[in-house]
């Protein structure tokens, strides 16, 4: 955390507006960045070294659209030259549209139609994640969303990716164990998609299974202690491979079913992915099976791996998957059904028919219909 300051005036940031949100301020996350810039806060620095030019820490859940538009606004009114995003993925993915708005202010954000490729510089943008889940901190794509149209879209750009990325476990030392447990959730449902879609690849496989891996052994254990930094350090570790493996490959159904349902029914993200993630694989077993089953040796280990018929290591992956959802539920609360997360039944139809369009859909192996969408929906 200490080369934050050096990290920025190598991009040649002198003026950063800090991005976060009230739960990082709260827990106190922004003492510790401050600290790192010695007291050159609010426009106080010598000169020579770079000063906290602003502090946004208003940012919402999902990203809205609303919100990059007022950090653009505070950004200029501040006289700021870079970012520095501190949070999860809500913030990450803000910043990540403010840096776009701000070299292009006549791009529509919610107007993506296919990847955006830049023609003029961004300022630069480091990120500093306090949550081990989205690996926005390492992607090229940031879901922003306007809540009165009901849209979520994930916008994809060459340009999108933070210049650097502080992997600190005291930044996510604080997280509480729901959260812990759903962003955790939301790491291994990269590195499993990762894995399975039509943009599969021996690098990011290899990527992904070590994601896999740190998670099967260290997401209960983040959650039920989550002072244990050896733990916490191994979870921000395996969120950001998993990020580089989606990056990679991209996601699948799991996540257009998510988007969906974060769109219609506003489920937190990680909490969707919980939800979707056993019951999609299912659906999906019939073209994924193979894939699933080499899932099991990083996610079971060896021992179970090797005992394991392979006609059964794909149902016994699925179950294992289950299993970690069902101890994180029992020892966090963490919603395993759309009921628990208050999802309303007269909802489903609307999720299922946004779906298919949504951009995960097109790297799933097996094409699927809103009829088929509200099947899988209706098991959850």
């Amino acid at each position: 955390m200490d080369k934050l300051p050096s990290e920025l005036k190598q991009l040649g940031g002198k003026r950063p507006i800090i991005v976060t949100d009230q739960g990082v301020a709260r827990a106190g996350l922004l003492d510790i960045v401050k600290k790192a810039f010695n007291g050159n806060g609010n426009g106080n620095g010598n000169g020579s070294e770079p000063t906290i030019g602003a502090i946004f820490d208003q940012v919402p859940p999902d990203s809205p659209v609303s919100a990059v538009h007022a950090i653009v606004a505070e950004y200029k009114k501040n006289n700021c030259d870079s970012l520095l995003a501190i949070g999860g993925g809500s913030a990450i993915d803000t910043a990540k549209g403010v840096k776009i708005k701000l070299a292009e202010e006549s791009i529509d954000l919610m107007n993506f139609k296919a990847v955006l490729r830049m023609t003029k510089p961004t300022r630069p943008l480091v990120v500093v994640p306090t949550t081990a889940g989205t690996g926005s901190e390492v992607t090229s794509a940031a879901v922003i969303s306007d809540p009165d149209k009901g849209i979520k879209l994930s916008l994809i750009s060459p340009s999108m990716p933070p210049n650097t990325a502080v992997i600190d476990p005291r930044m996510t030392a604080t997280l509480p164990p729901r959260l812990t447990a759903s962003t955790g959730m939301d790491a291994l449902t990269h590195a499993i998609e990762a894995c399975l879609g039509i943009q599969k690849n021996p690098i990011s496989d290899s990527v992904a299974k070590q994601a896999i891996e740190l998670i099967a052994n260290n997401l209960v254990e983040a959650v039920q202690n989550g002072s244990n930094l050896k733990a916490r350090l191994a979870m921000a570790n395996a969120a950001t491979l998993a990020g580089i493996a989606f990056s990679n490959s991209m996601v699948t159904m799991v996540h257009a079913l998510g988007h969906s349902l974060g769109a219609i029914s506003h489920v937190p993200h990680g909490d969707a992915m919980t939800i979707c993630l056993p019951d999609t694989l299912e659906f999906n077993k019939d073209t994924v099976g193979d894939f699933l089953a080499d899932l099991l040796l990083p996610m079971a280990g060896m021992e179970v791996y090797s005992q394991t018929a392979p006609a059964e290591r794909a149902d016994r992956f699925i179950e294992c998957v289950r299993q970690l959802r069902q101890k994180l539920h029992d020892i966090s609360g963490l919603p395993i059904t759309l009921k628990q997360a208050g999802v309303d039944p007269a909802q489903l139809q609307a999720v299922a028919d946004l779906s298919p369009s949504d951009g995960a859909a097109f790297y799933n192996r097996k094409k699927f219909t809103p009829a088929e969408a509200l099947q899988v929906l209706q098991k959850m």
